[in-house]
């Protein structure tokens, strides 16, 4: 039998409650977007990792890739995002939820003349962090886009050549 805390959480919970206060969160940048980190699997136990971020007009968030061990989860907060899903492109408007499992390609931007404010989760947790913390150095020219390929076993990252998503992002050039 578990006991009940104060807060009324069971003394089993796998992990304190995490609250991320937006003055307080770290924040990754890169030319074309700002990305809030508020949760990572070292503080959710592996549980759950969560970030947003803010696209500005014509922002490409990710090429086309896919994860072995998460789903990941899109809820767009704002704006409009373009995204591929195995071989479709569709664009997920404010309010729309978008989960893709393990093994899925995918890849996302923002929808062509639009700006995305966008919540990722990923479940289980998978640290993310230092991916996007590597991502932003090489947007900015600080890091050498090879550290991205060495890192795809290490963040669960892998990339995958996509014609249907190349030609959706030059059909919005």
């Amino acid at each position: 039998m578990t006991q009940e805390t104060p807060t009324g959480l069971s003394s089993a919970a796998p992990f304190r409650p995490v609250l991320t206060r937006h003055a307080d969160a770290e924040t990754c940048a890169d030319p074309s977007s700002v990305m809030t980190l508020l949760a990572d699997s070292a503080d959710t136990a592996d549980g759950f990792t969560s970030y947003r971020s803010t696209f500005a007009k014509g922002a490409v968030g990710a090429p086309a890739h896919f994860h072995t061990r998460s789903t990941e989860l899109f809820f767009v907060i704002s704006g409009s995002l373009q995204v591929l899903v195995d071989e479709e492109v569709t664009v997920l408007e404010a309010g729309d939820f978008l989960a893709v499992p393990p093994h899925t390609p995918h890849a996302f931007a923002a929808a062509p003349g639009c700006e995305a404010d966008v919540l990722f989760v990923f479940t289980p947790g998978m640290g993310r962090f230092d991916y996007l913390r590597l991502l932003g150095r090489v947007m900015r020219g600080e890091a050498d886009p090879k550290e991205i390929a060495e890192s795809a076993e290490r963040f669960d990252n892998h990339y995958v050549d996509s014609p249907v998503w190349r030609a959706a992002l030059e059909a919005s050039a």
